[in-house]
């Protein structure tokens, strides 16, 4: 089968979204799979074409930035040569070039899947207020000439905007997760690293610092914290000049400043170190604030790795803590809750544990891309 996936930023790119497409497209092509990326060249450096795992990236020169989003006035002839070339196409929103390559697909008689992984909702802002408009229409539209709209959870697709508005159109996929389980020398190692010692307990966050993340919700509630738990640190990974974000970080940089003594700052790390990352955390936080977050695959990676998270109650993020057992959930924007609930789990922490294997065997990027696969064939069979 030759699969057409296209979205706005593939790897090296580091958010939720390029992850999950990433291991879906690996998961694809090992099964033997033909997997093509269609994405942008967000980044001058990186080649136009490029193989990796098994996965042809075909990426467009960007003309400018909207916001988040970017221009490439040439996708529409790589989108005209590559799906009529291809079985089926997955389009991940949100992306503003979705409606074109939906609608070759539609033309063409290809079936189109649509993967939806978010609200979009921008910064106020007249650019944004008409970015975000035209997202919406070609999303609508998107939607239109899509066969399938796949979201992470139930709970999500009732509640989006978005998805509420096609329920016969929404199939459910648990994303793909996956981490390695780090060795003991590698979680020593990093905790010398950091000088994690005598910084305890230390609470993890592993978002990019973006507005939607609600780092600042955090912060406001470490002094709470450290009143149980004089010792606590935050460890903090992520990219940190995350795209469209420069306010924000100019905004929050205060916050943090005054909370130097209680937060580290690693930067972006790769699995491997991810892994390592999660298993010298007690706790794991998600404080998101909004419909941008629908799941968080960190809670996922955090609970692979023996630890558990204190997210926001938003839909679709709600329901990991559920799903593997492994954490509690919050009001969002409520740093005072967000601060219990943590101390909850600081002091009974044995009571949030739960075994490793049915929760890899749950999110296996195997296990997505044989629903995918199974998706897509039923789809041809029409």
């Amino acid at each position: 089968m030759k699969i057409l996936v296209a979205l706005t930023y593939y790897r090296p790119h580091v958010s939720g979204l390029t992850i999950y497409v990433e291991r879906l497209s690996r998961a694809l092509a090992a099964r033997g799979q033909q997997v093509t990326v269609l994405t942008s060249q967000y980044d001058r450096a990186l080649p136009l074409r490029a193989e990796l795992h098994g996965v042809q990236i075909v990426r467009v020169p960007v003309l400018m930035r909207v916001s988040k989003g970017v221009i490439m006035p040439t996708i529409g002839l790589h989108a005209t040569r590559l799906v009529p070339a291809h079985d089926v196409v997955n389009v991940h929103l949100p992306q503003l070039d979705a409606m074109g390559i939906a609608l070759r697909g539609w033309l063409l008689r290809r079936p189109v899947v649509v993967t939806y992984h978010s609200d979009l909702l921008l910064p106020p802002s007249p650019i944004n207020w008409l970015a975000q408009n035209v997202s919406d229409l070609a999303n609508r539209v998107t939607a239109r000439f899509a066969d399938v709209l796949v979201a992470y959870t139930e709970d999500f697709a009732q509640h989006s905007r978005y998805l509420s508005r096609y329920p016969d159109k929404v199939r459910v996929i648990p994303p793909p997760v996956e981490i390695p389980e780090p060795s003991p020398e590698a979680v020593s190692a990093f905790r010398a690293k950091y000088h994690l010692d005598g910084r305890e307990p230390v609470i993890g966050l592993a978002v990019r610092l973006a507005a939607e993340k609600g780092v600042e919700y955090l912060l406001e509630a470490l002094p709470r914290i450290a009143e149980r738990f004089p010792g606590v640190h935050v460890l903090h990974v992520g990219p940190r000049d995350a795209i469209g974000e420069t306010g924000y970080v100019r905004r929050i940089t205060p916050l943090i400043e005054q909370q130097r003594e209680r937060y580290t700052f690693a930067g972006t790390l790769d699995l491997a170190d991810m892994a390592v990352f999660f298993r010298n955390c007690d706790v794991h936080v998600l404080p998101s604030i909004n419909n941008t977050e629908t799941f968080g695959m960190v809670q996922v990676e955090a609970a692979l790795c023996g630890t558990p998270t204190v997210a926001s109650a938003l839909p679709g993020v709600r329901v990991v803590s559920q799903m593997t057992g492994m954490g509690l959930t919050v009001p969002p924007r409520d740093a005072r809750a967000l601060a219990d609930a943590i101390c909850e789990i600081l002091a009974h922490r044995e009571q949030y544990l739960r075994p490793r294997a049915p929760i890899a065997a749950q999110f296996s990027p195997m296990a997505a891309a044989e629903r995918y696969e199974g998706l897509f064939e039923s789809l041809l069979k029409h």
